[in-house]
């Protein structure tokens, strides 16, 4: 599995608009291009001196998904969310390779 990473810090200003905007809008837009099956928002939690931070987190079965998605969706999601929110965040983008995912299953 990979995961294509975004951290984002954005103006505290717009925050509520952008976090309604990402989860009705921009993270269903990009589980819909069929690249990554899953995503997961998270507020990093470190005191910043301007702005909020948070990291989205979307898991997608191999390297060539997250290709695939730069070839034929990234610019435009990207161009909306600039056209949207302008200078009011700053983005981060890393891919992630997953080593070992282990899940606890707790049995009352």
């Amino acid at each position: 599995m990979y995961i294509y990473n975004v951290t984002i810090n954005i103006d505290s200003s717009i925050e509520q608009e952008w976090l309604k905007w990402m989860q009705k809008e921009h993270i269903p837009q990009m589980l819909e291009t069929g690249k990554f099956f899953e995503a997961k928002m998270c507020q990093v939690m470190v005191q910043e001196e301007t702005g909020v931070t948070y990291s989205i987190q979307y898991t997608a079965e191999d390297k060539e998904a997250v290709e695939r998605y730069y070839k034929e969706d990234a610019d435009e999601l990207r161009q909306e969310t600039t056209k949207l929110f302008g200078s009011k965040f700053v983005a981060f983008r890393t891919e992630l390779k997953v080593v070992n995912h282990v899940k606890n299953f707790i049995k009352s």
